[in-house]
């Protein structure tokens, strides 16, 4: 190598980037596919059941769900659109895919398509200290 040229010493640089380059691109390519998400809680306290007083009504967006107090029983619906998704808002009729233009009344039920399933009903649990817990998998 005592006699190594412009041009060599040009092309060897040159090779020598692009390899790199390349091996770069393969560690973000092999980082890309090792990803894994974090995993999204699956129970929430809600409070106490006196934050749900009979006949009300509690849209959460956090969850998102909303929590109604119906004659003493704790039921709650997600607020995740059936068709694609997307997070419904709630209305005056009830509640709207802002996506795709699905309509809900306020039971969960279908009014509007293009969504064919309700809205779907959430597992709450009461705890023996009066704490309200949803579930939103099982």
């Amino acid at each position: 190598m005592n006699n190594l040229s412009r041009r060599d010493f040009i092309k060897l640089f040159t090779n020598a980037l692009f390899s790199l380059g390349g091996l770069l691109g393969l560690v973000g390519l092999f980082r890309y596919f090792d990803y894994y998400p974090p995993e999204a809680p699956v129970e929430f306290d809600l409070g106490n059941i006196a934050d749900f007083p009979i006949g009300s009504r509690t849209v959460r967006s956090d969850i998102p769900a909303v929590i109604n107090n119906v004659d003493g029983k704790i039921i709650a619906q997600s607020l995740v659109c059936t068709h694609l998704g997307c997070t419904v808002a709630e209305s005056v009729t009830g509640f709207d895919c802002p996506c795709h233009g699905s309509r809900f009344d306020e039971n969960g039920n279908v009014l509007a398509g293009p969504a064919q399933k309700p809205l779907k009903t959430l597992r709450v649990e009461l705890s023996e200290d009066g704490r309200v817990k949803l579930h939103t998998k099982g």
